[in-house]
């Protein structure tokens, strides 16, 4: 049975505590945050003990995996402080997206990682889902044949008007990593960024995206969609047929070039996934397997490494728009 700590027990670490409370084959035996009341809330919630110094914590308790759920500016300025402690006593560590909002932070906590031979991974839950996962394998299968483009979408209402590039900074590491999963290391980058009226950050983004491969893809991503609508779609093609990912996991259909039958994977309602926080149990499930089974620290799924290449990516984003639209390649 695995031992787990969770650091930063706000909502998305309050997901996390109760992914692993649920978990058969680990058990949650403490959390961590700055805020004593949040933390003894928490604890008390969870009949776990509570911290509020990790360092202490790390002291006091065996522990095999620590899940860093702290925020931050742009939602990752936190991470990297705990996610060094917990690296350098010898732990495996999931930290939430983005790995940080600062590059050199990403680059320092990855290579850290590498060199204490740690297994780090990011909580980039997007590509776990049963449809995201059978899409790869259509890929690996040769159904799409040669990858042509990948389309992908992702909207969502968000007034959060903190910095100026929280938009891009905050959510896209989830579509980039889903493109990046599906096609490969990106090459070059070109980005235009627009806002609705009376906002102040870059809140909508239209990026043009070269892959290694050749492929090329686009990214079109919004904070101003306010309603009911699709959050997330996925295309990709190639000259032996396309798909589409709709909606992060709801549905998952094929076209095959020259044929009228198409292929359809569907969410089922009878056990399928439940809503949007599976993603976070399909996420760390794979994680703890991992971990579990002694997986190589190089061969985590959505590892510290994958983080830092989507974070890179957006970084060339937000040059490519200081620099009226040049295109730019990525580090």
């Amino acid at each position: 049975m695995l031992k787990v700590a969770v650091v930063g027990v706000n909502h998305i670490g309050r997901i996390h505590c109760r992914c692993y409370a649920e978990h058969l084959d680990v058990e949650l035996i403490a959390v961590c945050d700055l805020n004593k009341e949040l933390a003894d809330k928490v604890a008390a919630q969870f009949h776990v003990k509570a911290y509020y110094d990790i360092d202490k914590m790390l002291e006091c308790e065996e522990i095999d995996i620590v899940s860093v759920a702290t925020g931050g500016i742009e939602n990752g300025s936190h991470h990297r402080d705990p996610v060094m402690k917990a690296i350098a006593a010898g732990k495996n560590v999931l930290v939430e997206k983005p790995i940080s909002n600062r590059i050199e932070e990403a680059q320092e906590m990855v290579q850290f990682a590498r060199d204490n031979g740690v297994r780090f991974g990011c909580n980039l839950n997007h590509r776990f889902t049963p449809a995201a996962q059978k899409a790869k394998q259509w890929i690996d299968t040769g159904d799409i044949g040669h990858m042509l483009f990948v389309n992908m979408k992702l909207t969502i209402g968000n007034p959060n008007e903190s910095s100026p590039w929280i938009h891009l900074r905050a959510l896209h590491p989830h579509s980039l990593d889903v493109m990046r999963y599906f096609a490969g290391d990106v090459r070059r980058v070109q980005a235009f960024l627009t806002r609705a009226p009376g906002r102040s950050v870059w809140s909508t983004a239209s990026i043009n995206l070269e892959f290694a491969s050749g492929a090329v893809g686009h990214l079109m991503g919004s904070y101003d969609m306010f309603g009911g609508h699709s959050i997330e779609a996925c295309e990709v093609a190639g000259n032996q047929g396309r798909f589409v990912l709709d909606n992060v996991y709801e549905s998952l259909t094929y076209y095959p070039h020259k044929q009228e039958e198409l292929r359809v994977y569907r969410n089922s309602i009878m056990g399928g996934m439940r809503g949007f926080e599976d993603t976070f149990r399909m996420r760390l499930d794979v994680f703890i397997r991992q971990v579990k089974e002694g997986v190589s620290p190089d061969l985590v799924e959505a590892s510290g490494a994958d983080a830092l290449a989507v974070q890179e990516i957006i970084e060339a984003a937000i040059r490519s728009h200081l620099s009226n639209g040049a295109v730019i390649a990525v580090s």
